[in-house]
């Protein structure tokens, strides 16, 4: 879709309710939806996490979004797809100021060129005892990404059609943190498979944008 269209219409979804667990867990494995039912976050004391979730033009004006694939490294995150984002730090002022910071880290997109447009549904991640919460964001004027090397190994730029192309959900047989041999649901996205907390919040993503588009 052309960006100019896109930004009309998903500046709609300011006045829509979030979709919330329901939509994150269409992308979720049964056994992982029971085992978050059940958890109660206030014991657990989470580490707090912030994602920004940037849609913008590409090179021919159409709509794209911004995922990244993380370095190998010793983590339960490595080498798999996300968003931009990260930890908050002690000098953040709010959540969202930590995804800002930490998406300029990594791509190297200024907090003045993004417009937030909403604040989505929080995520807790149980094997990093994790609750992340994600930003839906515009970049409209982008200037070349710049990675932060030594944390994001590739760009993963997604078309909108793509990304809303429901036949590239699919379920795969992985080993999981919970599980040895377990179906889980995925995007398939540039070849990626994109699965685990990155496609819960990328369900509700898409729930929202499909309602404006």
């Amino acid at each position: 879709m052309n960006f100019d269209d896109f930004t009309k219409r998903i500046s709609k979804i300011k006045n829509l309710p979030l979709p919330g667990v329901e939509s994150q867990y269409k992308m979720a494995p049964l056994e992982r939806v029971e085992d978050l039912k059940d958890i109660n976050k206030r014991y657990l004391n989470p580490r707090k996490a912030a994602v920004m979730t940037l849609f913008y033009p590409n090179a021919s004006n159409s709509t794209t979004l911004l995922l990244i694939l993380r370095k190998t490294y010793k983590g339960v995150h490595s080498n798999q797809i996300g968003f931009p984002g990260g930890k908050v730090e002690k000098e953040d002022v709010d959540l969202l100021e930590t995804a800002l910071r930490e998406t300029y880290e990594e791509v190297g997109v200024q907090p003045s060129a993004i417009e937030v447009l909403k604040s989505l549904t929080s995520i807790y991640i149980p094997p990093s005892n994790f609750e992340v919460q994600p930003y839906i964001g515009l970049y409209k004027k982008p200037i070349p990404f710049i990675i932060q090397e030594d944390e994001v190994a590739a760009l993963v730029e997604v078309p909108l059609v793509d990304f809303l192309n429901d036949d590239l959900i699919f379920n795969k047989k992985m080993k999981t943190s919970y599980a040895d041999k377990i179906d889980v649901p995925a995007f398939i996205l540039n070849g990626y498979t994109v699965w685990g907390a990155t496609a819960m919040m990328l369900s509700e993503v898409k729930d929202l944008v499909k309602q404006v588009l």
